[in-house]
């Protein structure tokens, strides 16, 4: 009886001594075949996949998962069925909440990087789901607009690991409300499975009308439409090779497109005047992207989706996106980021997404100046700061070069912190350095840690060892500046010399910028200050000087409060 055996491999998972590893595997291969039918919303899967032994010891069980919605139905190896018994597993990387998770039993052990051929079936359907985010509180409204994910009718879209499991993977379980943990799990996951290759052939048939648009964001093979009457048939082909960081995604509407030569966009029946507005944001968004990161590579794609308050997603330099904005400054700051994608890759996330954050603060200095830019990078400081704040409660020292920025699974990190590392860099070293330096950038070549280090010191002469060990090789928290004193004094042909100590007692330095306000202007300097250390800096002030301010916003710290110090009067300083 099923229930029986359900019941046996379970007691067995239990025990300590033979627990099931779900992360022992990796998956080094997928080829499969989906088939999608949007008036039933269903979805259904056969194909091969390949998987390794990366634990330490032999494996005889291997955790297969897809999203709760989905049944297995069938598990081969060499053209026999071997036995598996499914279960829910509750976990927050999939919309449901759960997954479908099949216990494969193996016909013999697979040792330590020993691989296997597995032969599966599964399908279901895959409608509008928002079960995670209600459990933990989310309004069921707003949590729709976030969760979009669903195969519909009328319009299909659906992303992968992390929102829909609709191709087989295999993690421990995973809790919004407990921290950073399904961040962590999708990141231990995107890590193991960065070598991957993805194939699909996509499918999908429907009864009536003219045939809707499926667009996918792998890299595009064959491409067949087949229509008798009014049923219709469409197969496309797609890979990721490897898969990387992106996560896989399919989209199906009444779209019509707009080309342009770096951009095209999918845009759903009268909405052709938001996409004009998207394609001329990212016509002006390519000289700017150019001079730092270079000309565009490949042509970046935005889809609309059919919900206008629908959360944007991006994966690659494909952007899923409402196109019903009337403010340009938001389709020009995505359109930067989503072309810095289209013109510069890496493997590293803290280079890919930092510097897709990065070129947006660009791009608003260019509009409104460095104060726009600096509002635009404080607007992240806040997630910086709970996020050091949560990774020094829930983790040990020992830990701490598990989220340095070149290794990290926590996206305030790699997106938000690495987009201040970059801003960091440009004022230390110079726009000419620094372009030069990302214009001998290959991603291929990007195998030791330290090889950006040696790129931007090569332009400068400079060592920037303590800077990167402090900021990437190593998380050590958030700098926190203060002005310890300023004591001015006259000078014999009028105005005062000030001299300003800076301390610094948090656990990383910086380079931060300190200005002097006088009653006739301002003036700054720029001072290195490590860890747990001050330094000093001396001003000429021609006026009376009134206030000394250290850091205008451009190095994130854990304090701001502390920043301002009013100098006192020469004669009370004597």
């Amino acid at each position: 009886m099923k229930w029986l055996g359900v019941l046996c491999v379970l007691s067995v998972l239990i025990t300590p001594s033979l627990a099931l590893d779900r992360e022992a595997f990796t998956f080094t291969n997928y080829d499969l075949e989906v088939r999608l039918e949007p008036e039933q919303q269903r979805l259904g899967v056969r194909g091969k996949i390949t998987l390794r032994n990366d634990s330490l010891v032999p494996q005889k069980n291997i955790a297969l998962q897809v999203s709760s919605t989905l049944d297995w139905r069938t598990i081969q190896i060499g053209g026999e069925s071997v036995e598996f018994v499914t279960h829910e597993y509750t976990s927050d990387i999939d919309h449901t909440g759960a997954l479908s998770e099949a216990i494969v039993t193996l016909p013999h052990e697979v040792p330590p990087k020993g691989t296997i051929d597995l032969d599966i079936g599964y399908e279901g359907v895959i409608p509008l789901d928002v079960t995670r985010l209600k459990r933990i509180g989310v309004p069921e409204g707003k949590a729709k607009h976030s969760d979009w994910d669903q195969i519909g009718k009328s319009f299909t879209a659906v992303r992968g690991m992390g929102y829909v499991v609709w191709y087989p993977v295999a993690t421990e379980s995973a809790d919004l409300s407990e921290g950073n943990t399904v961040f962590e799990t999708l990141g231990r996951w995107k890590a193991r499975e960065a070598e991957a290759n993805l194939k699909i052939k996509l499918t999908h048939s429907g009864a009536t009308g003219e045939p809707p648009l499926l667009v996918c964001n792998g890299k595009s093979g064959r491409q067949f439409y087949e229509q008798t009457g009014r049923p219709y048939s469409f197969r496309g082909e797609y890979s990721f090779a490897p898969l990387g960081t992106t996560v896989p995604l399919f989209v199906i509407g009444s779209y019509d497109a707009l080309e342009r030569p770096s951009l095209k966009t999918y845009f759903l029946p009268g909405h052709k005047s938001g996409a004009e507005n998207y394609a001329l944001a990212a016509d002006l968004a390519v000289p700017l992207v150019t001079e730092w990161f270079g000309a565009p590579h490949q042509k970046a794609e935005t889809v609309e989706l059919a919900d206008p308050e629908a959360a944007s997603f991006e994966s690659g330099p494909m952007l899923l996106t409402p196109l019903s904005s009337t403010n340009s400054a938001v389709y020009e700051l995505s359109a930067v980021h989503q072309l810095t994608h289209a013109a510069f890759s890496s493997p590293r996330p803290w280079v890919y997404e930092g510097l897709a954050h990065f070129a947006q603060a660009l791009e608003r200095e260019q509009q409104n100046g460095r104060p726009a830019a600096l509002d635009f990078m404080g607007r992240h400081r806040t997630a910086i700061v709970d996020a050091e704040k949560a990774l020094a409660t829930a983790h040990s020292e020992n830990e701490a070069a598990n989220q340095s920025l070149i290794n990290t699974s926590i996206e305030e990190f790699y997106r938000s912190k690495a987009m201040y590392v970059w801003w960091m860099l440009r004022d230390m070293v110079g726009d000419v350095a620094l372009k030069k330096a990302l214009s001998a950038y290959h991603s291929d070549q990007d195998r030791e840690s330290s090889y950006l280090q040696h790129l931007i010191e090569a332009q400068t002469h400079r060592d920037l060892e303590w800077f990167f060990d402090d900021w990437v090789y190593r998380d050590r928290g958030l700098p926190d500046f203060r002005v310890e004193s300023a004591y001015p004094r006259a000078r014999v042909d009028g105005g005062s010399i000030l001299t300003v100590t800076v301390d610094n007692p948090g656990d990383s330095g910086a380079e931060v910028p300190v200005t002097l306000r006088m009653e006739d202007g301002e003036v700054t300097k720029r001072v290195e200050v490590h860890a747990k250390s001050k330094a000093a800096v001396r001003f000429e002030a021609n006026s009376s000087p009134r206030e000394i301010v250290v850091n205008d916003g451009s190095v994130p710290e854990s304090d701001l409060s502390n920043n301002a110090f009013k100098v006192p009067p020469v004669d009370a300083a004597k």
